[in-house]
């Protein structure tokens, strides 16, 4: 009875941030998470109607608004490891174009000689060619260096963005919480984040598909945006007993420090250009990277069709063929 108290407690905590403003922007302390389930379970809660008083063994640390994360140097190795000749083709752009700059500086000094020299003016065409070859050699090489700088900053902000949502934290059951990391290799997660209407006609839409999903490691991940908690029906008869197992399997997953996460869903929202009230899905490989998002309903029997099975003939050969990286 204390277990299942402090189970519905920490939910109402962490779920109320986005429906009571003073509980906004506050979060446990992950280095404390222990010592708050053993002060809960240490006292006998009648119901849900505590009072504020009996909240003063629970440490919380507040926060307006997430810092800016930087740039990790897991983050710049990963990105070392995708592309190994960047550094190197940006080294050479460098110095191609302070070759051609200094080419071009000691072209122009004696175009300027010349012109002011009569007697060198049938000098005047070959240096002005050689400036103009100078000048255009900096330009191309000053475009590549451009260009390959904006997909360098690119990769490390995907990457970047990649790691925050790695460390994002999930509850797997009432003793269990882990990072998203902690599911790479084992199985692909799908994020929903939309109201509670949208979370609920998922949940309606992929019970033809729950089997053929379990197969393929998807693991459902449903973020409310509203407030409010969905309520999943499961029919309890004897004869859907293993059917129902396999429903609550595929949606036992449940996001925790609702803060983080909006935070993060909000900014891949700006970035994709849509609507911070559009719900939209993410579709993640073995590998924890993103391979497909959108706007609306997740496309269950895509999945299906696109994602070969982790278990048969085929399941070595095909595990890392969950599709390109978005």
């Amino acid at each position: 009875m204390a277990a299942s108290a402090a189970h519905q407690f920490s939910y109402f905590v962490i779920g109320s941030a986005n429906i009571n403003p003073h509980l906004a922007g506050f979060r446990f302390s992950r280095h404390i998470k222990s010592s708050f389930y053993t002060n809960v379970c240490s006292r006998r809660w009648r119901g849900v109607g505590f009072q504020r008083r009996r909240l003063c063994p629970v440490i919380c640390s507040a926060s307006d608004k997430p810092t800016p994360s930087e740039i990790s140097s897991s983050a710049k190795i990963r990105s070392e490891v995708l592309s190994p000749f960047r550094s190197v083709r940006m080294f050479f752009y460098v110095a191609f174009i302070a070759s051609g700059g200094l080419g071009g500086f000691i072209a122009a000094t004696q175009l300027i000689a010349a012109l002011s020299n009569p007697s060198r003016a049938n000098d005047v065409p070959e240096i002005a060619k050689g400036l103009a070859i100078d000048l255009g050699a900096v330009a191309v090489f000053a475009f590549l260096y451009y260009r390959e700088n904006t997909a360098k900053n690119a990769q490390l902000a995907k990457l970047s963005r990649e790691e925050s949502l790695s460390a994002l934290r999930i509850r797997v059951d009432q003793k269990r919480v882990l990072p998203v990391s902690a599911f790479r290799g084992a199985a692909r997660l799908v994020i929903l984040a939309g109201p509670e209407s949208f979370i609920l006609e998922s949940f309606r839409s992929s019970e033809p598909f729950t089997e053929s999903l379990l197969e393929r490691a998807v693991l459902v991940v449903p973020f409310v945006t509203d407030g409010n908690l969905p309520s999943f029906e499961f029919d309890e008869s004897e004869e859907l007993k293993e059917v129902t197992a396999k429903r609550r399997r595929l949606w036992q997953l449940a996001p925790v420090y609702a803060n983080e996460w909006s935070s993060w869903l909000d900014d891949q929202k700006k970035l994709a250009g849509v609507s911070s009230e559009s719900p939209v899905y993410l579709s993640l490989r073995m590998d924890g990277r993103v391979r497909g998002s959108g706007v609306g309903y997740p496309p269950w029997n895509a999945f299906v069709a696109q994602l070969p099975p982790l278990k048969g003939l085929w399941s070595g050969l095909l595990d890392g063929m969950d599709g390109r990286v978005l």
